[in-house]
């Protein structure tokens, strides 16, 4: 049986001895749950040995009801516990004196999909760094990457750094929360007590899950848009559709696990896919579709469009690049309609002057591929394939799991 690090810590005493007559804090939100599906609020507030004095919610609400990005939660009381439970995705994405002054140890426990842009990764090092310049102590209850392990995707380039980009990391980093967590405190030289509660159990690269125990966990979203294990795999491509005014199917019933357009010969598109890079392809089907957003881009027209299907049997794990297949969409796209408004151009996650698609992907580099009538697929994996080998050898002393 596997047991995330929520389990563990609930089930063994002996690994809260540590907490006695410390004063502890939960971040946390919806898919913090354990194996039973209580929520950890309920459950630590349930042990006699721990004093639970506040919590804190990432992005999209510690309830998970804000639906887009930079729509932002308000601080309230939990009316059940007492304790005030305050927004990191609010009129601060930071701790506050007066936030940091509620517990001496803040206990983490966020489902992360795996991808860099997530913004859980960038609120874990927000508090790492928070609570280091104020002497309070990180745990991190540690749960899977949905991913995996594979890496895919240009690092995040030097002055790119951003609420969706929170270190000189791929896109895809096959690292799980507290994995991170000991990068973050290694890259920054955090001087900050904290300690990770590992999982038991868990190997990221058995079958059918890949890194999520799909025979023994219930999935709860992380956040209203991730419904299912197959947007956790397929995110890391389907991500950049947010910087694109291709429609990533908000506002229908499988976000990010496809594409669409009113105006884009799907058929075409994907012949001409196959023929600029198959290889890009693999590890997935691809089935054209038709849909109408109820909200969001393109709300009220049809669309036509590809969903990735990664569900077994159509899934091959190690043979899956969403990153790659996503920029092949938009490279042909580029080929097939010159003059196509591909990048969208609005305020996204805070920033003002660059470019989403940019903010996305650490740099311009990826724009500038698809952008360049002469350049190939070889080109873009090339680059990419020396960042994804530098960060293999990074990551490796961080891995808590074999």
């Amino acid at each position: 049986m596997i047991l995330f690090g929520l389990d563990r810590f609930l089930a063994d005493s002996r690994l809260r001895q540590p907490l006695a007559g410390r004063r502890i804090a939960l971040l946390a939100n919806p898919a913090s749950v354990t194996h039973e599906l209580t929520h950890a609020l309920d459950a630590l507030a349930a042990l006699p040995d721990i004093q639970l004095t506040a919590a804190f919610g990432p992005q999209h609400g510690s309830k998970g009801d804000k639906q887009d990005n930079m729509v932002e939660s308000a601080n309230f009381t939990d009316s059940r516990l007492g304790i005030p439970v305050f927004s990191l995705y609010g009129e601060t994405r930071r701790l506050t004196e007066a936030m940091l002054e509620t517990f001496d140890v803040l206990l983490v426990d966020l489902q992360d999909l795996g991808c860099r842009i997530y913004t859980f990764i960038t609120t874990l090092r927000y508090v790492l760094e928070d609570c280091a310049a104020r002497k309070k102590s990180v745990w991190i209850l540690d749960r899977p990457n949905p991913a995996g392990r594979p890496i895919e995707g240009l690092k995040l380039k030097a002055g790119w750094e951003s609420f969706v980009g929170a270190g000189p990391m791929p896109m895809r980093h096959g690292l799980t929360l507290g994995e991170l967590a000991c990068w973050f405190v290694a890259r920054l030289h955090l001087d900050v007590e904290y300690r990770i509660i590992p999982m038991q159990g868990w190997k990221a690269d058995d079958s059918p899950g890949f890194g999520w125990p799909l025979l023994e966990r219930a999935w709860v979203n992380p956040s209203p848009n991730a419904a299912n294990l197959s947007m956790a795999r397929a995110y890391a491509g389907t991500v950049l559709l947010e910087g694109t005014t291709l429609s990533e199917g908000r506002g229908i019933t499988r976000p990010l696990e496809l594409f669409g357009a009113p105006d884009v010969d799907v058929c075409l598109l994907r012949a001409e896919m196959e023929k600029l890079a198959p290889l890009w392809l693999q590890g997935c089907r691809l089935r054209e579709i038709w849909f109408e957003p109820t909200f969001h881009k393109h709300v009220g027209k049809l669309c036509h469009g590809i969903q990735f299907h990664v569900e077994h049997p159509h899934y091959a794990h190690e043979r899956f690049r969403p990153w790659r297949l996503l920029a092949l969409v938009f490279k042909t796209i580029r080929r097939l309609y010159p003059d196509y408004p591909l990048w969208r151009d609005f305020a996204y996650e805070y920033e003002f002057e660059r470019l989403p698609i940019d903010l996305i992907n650490g740099s311009p580099l990826l724009r500038q591929w698809v952008d360049d009538p002469a350049a190939r697929p070889d080109d873009l994996d090339e680059i990419a394939r020396i960042d994804e080998k530098e960060w293999e050898s990074e990551r490796r002393e961080f891995l808590l799991y074999s």
